[in-house]
């Protein structure tokens, strides 16, 4: 059988987002104190589960046969998914801590034009904001000067957060509204992160990613370009567990079908540069929690075998099992060679991290797809 190349997805959600006062404090001050911002506002991902390229390094090598649809084609997006919503994490701390310059330290309200889209910015700083039903010790907001007039108010981030220990905290941005340069074509886009150091899921730290309305190009451009994603990821020691869905409405597969969300649990360690993943492949309008339909169900293989037979239904079922082979689950990951194998654990050390997906859950699908990001 021809092998059936995946269209390869990359975001670019890169900003560098140093900012230049250009007018000072309008308040008098409050009380001085040290630096009001968060120390950390982000769970990084390891890179075995989380790469945007998979082809850089040599990590598409050990090819065996041509009629065999190889393990890193298949899981490719799956780390290009996962590195979004990492990114979109780190791109939100980098904010925050680029802040820093400005000397964050009371109740403020300051004027400064980025160095990025040369825009004036204004950022308020307030205290003891209800957000969501819970009170927060601080809330800032960056807005675009020009765009305030706006019906989104011209909003490029707010952030709400308690000082000290245990961080806990909310950030949203808008990338348009942050830098008209980097992001002209994200008119609509918004990230939002939720992050905290005291968890009810046994965590030492966790974040929850949510981002809606990216562009999506057609689907001869690129079938697999989402429109949104919500991902959560808890760190406890050196291990991370990610689990979540991203939507993907122009998707076409093998019939022809067209809307999925790509629904994922999976387990790491940087030090130890393993991974192990369980993906699914359930529809975007299916509304639907329960993980064995999510994943077993709708599991790669098994949407793979129902979509190939209804588009060639003559095939010889035997060079179908050879084909999809490596779609068998969880996936095995090492930092060096990306995708190991299918279903067969490659050795105990990867079994430690494979027991953990039992007690993952990716969301419902239509409430992904549906999923929606605002301001306060």
């Amino acid at each position: 059988m021809k092998r059936t190349k995946f269209i390869s997805y990359t975001l670019f959600l890169g900003m560098a987002l140093m900012f230049l006062v250009t007018s000072c404090d309008e308040n008098p001050e409050i009380t001085t104190q040290q630096d009001l911002l968060p120390e950390s506002f982000r769970v990084e991902i390891p890179s075995a589960i989380s790469n945007a390229d998979y082809v850089e390094g040599g990590k598409m090598s050990g090819r065996t046969k041509d009629d065999m649809l190889q393990g890193n084609d298949i899981y490719e997006h799956l780390g290009t998914f996962i590195a979004i919503g990492d990114g979109a994490a780190e791109i939100v701390e980098e904010i925050i801590f680029g802040l820093r310059k400005h000397k964050i330290d009371r109740i403020l309200s300051l004027s400064f034009i980025s160095d990025d889209d040369n825009r004036v910015k204004n950022l308020v700083v307030e205290s003891n904001v209800e957000y969501e039903g819970k009170l927060w010790q601080y809330q800032l907001t960056i807005t675009d000067e020009e765009s305030e007039g706006n019906a989104d108010g011209g909003k490029a981030m707010q952030v709400f957060w308690n000082k000290g220990r245990p961080i806990m905290g909310i950030a949203i941005i808008k990338p348009y509204n942050i830098d008209r340069v980097e992001n002209p074509e994200a008119k609509d886009a918004i990230i939002r992160i939720d992050y905290t150091e005291q968890s009810t899921k046994g965590y030492d730290a966790e974040m929850e990613v949510y981002i809606t309305n990216l562009p999506l190009p057609s689907p001869l451009d690129d079938p697999y370009a989402l429109s949104s994603l919500h991902m959560f990821a808890g760190k406890k020691g050196d291990v991370v567990d990610v689990y979540g869905n991203s939507n993907h409405p122009n998707a076409i597969l093998f019939a022809g079908n067209t809307g999925f969300n790509w629904v994922f649990v999976a387990s790491g360690s940087d030090p130890k540069e393993m991974g192990v993943a369980e993906v699914g492949l359930p529809p975007s309008t299916l509304d639907e929690s329960d993980r064995n339909v999510l994943l077993k169900d709708y599991s790669i293989k098994n949407v793979f075998t129902t979509e190939i037979n209804a588009a060639w239904p003559s095939l010889d079922p035997e060079l179908l099992e050879t084909y999809l082979k490596n779609t068998a689950a969880p996936g095995y990951f090492s930092n060096k060679v990306g995708f190991i194998s299918g279903g067969v654990s490659p050795g105990p050390e990867w079994d430690v991290f494979a027991s953990r997906l039992d007690n993952l859950s990716p969301y419902n699908p239509l409430e992904t797809s549906n999923l929606e990001v605002t301001f306060k």
